[in-house]
């Protein structure tokens, strides 16, 4: 059973998390601790009680988001969920996150080295999961014989690019406004 000052401490360090990616979305990545300490009502200090340098913060920030997506496709790709289910809960989880994951992927290059590896391990467990409901697909006959890393690449790069390009398309959630529409002509691509 943990104790009062463990549960706040791990309080303190979710508040940390779910303010930094809010700073990060707003400013991107370059945002400072101290304004990130601000937003959360926090001294800068405390920041790094929880996470000694910031490239330890922005990895621990990935990490969560990664284990987000994993944990709600995983149980999806175990099951005998259709491919349409799968492809709205990746873009449903991506919603919650829209303008963080928007920043991400613009600023990925500039990043530390650590978090491009978490993010490149969060991209390759999207593709595992996919992968285990293309397969299903596969064995019935019903997709185009695409390789399976384009399959998974041509997904990832349709949404980069309204993620990149949302100015474009909306003022407000791209991934909200065309989800249907990418999903449905998606399947269209691959399916025979």
């Amino acid at each position: 059973m943990e104790t009062k000052r463990q549960l706040q401490k791990a309080a303190t360090r979710k508040l940390i998390l779910d303010t930094a990616y809010q700073v990060y979305a707003e400013q991107g990545f370059t945002a400072t601790t101290n304004k990130i300490a601000q937003a959360a009502n926090v001294s800068h200090g405390t920041i790094f009680v929880h996470f000694p340098t910031v490239e330890n913060l922005i990895s621990c920030l990935l990490e969560e988001f990664g284990i987000e997506i994993n944990e709600q496709l995983h149980s999806l790709s175990e099951q005998d969920e259709n491919l349409e289910t799968f492809l709205d809960a990746h873009i449903t989880i991506l919603i919650r996150y829209e303008k963080f994951y928007q920043r991400l992927i613009s600023e990925i290059s500039l990043l530390p080295e650590q978090a491009r590896f978490i993010y490149i391990n969060m991209q390759s467990v999207v593709s595992f999961h996919l992968n285990n409901v293309l397969i299903r697909y596969q064995t019935k006959n019903l997709i185009k014989d695409i390789p399976m890393h384009l399959i998974f690449n041509t997904w990832l790069g349709l949404l980069h690019y309204y993620l990149s390009n949302s100015f474009i398309f909306t003022t407000g959630s791209v991934l909200t406004e065309f989800k249907d529409e990418l999903i449905s002509n998606y399947i269209k691509l691959i399916k025979k």
